[in-house]
């Protein structure tokens, strides 16, 4: 059995978030010890790990529900599964897309500033005026 802090230590997940999960009902509430320690099964482990994992992919809390719930249920097809991860992979799509409009239009501006004063920094008017934008990028 693991102590909290070692469950944190060997899955590199903060304590409070543990307990977030916990609260959240992403991990059962854990056993206690006679001095009301928590302790984690190695099974508790790997389902942190499972649940690390699926948060660094950007997953939300009620996707990482889903999938373990999936994952309680092998005989079943992995139809559901598949779809979570498209949709988190279109979501990451429209991200990168969103990031390559902000490059775009930071290198514009950054290219436009050729002044040594502010009063005439191009970066400083585009900020303060929409209009010198080439694109939409709210």
């Amino acid at each position: 059995m693991l102590t909290i802090g070692d469950l944190s230590r060997e899955t590199g997940v903060k304590v409070p978030t543990i307990r977030y999960y916990e609260q959240m009902g992403l991990l059962s509430h854990a056993e206690r010890s006679e001095g009301n320690q928590r302790r984690y099964s190695s099974e508790e482990r790997d389902r942190l790990a499972f649940i690390r994992h699926a948060r660094d992919l950007g997953l939300t809390i009620d996707a990482i529900r889903e999938l373990i719930d999936l994952s309680q249920h092998p005989e079943r097809p992995c139809h559901d599964a598949d779809r979570i991860a498209a949709e988190q992979l279109a979501t990451v799509r429209r991200k990168i897309a969103r990031l390559r409009k902000l490059e775009a239009e930071l290198e514009r501006i950054t290219s436009h500033c050729h002044s040594d004063q502010i009063s005439d920094c191009y970066v400083i008017r585009a900020l303060a005026n929409h209009d010198l934008c080439t694109d939409d990028h709210d």
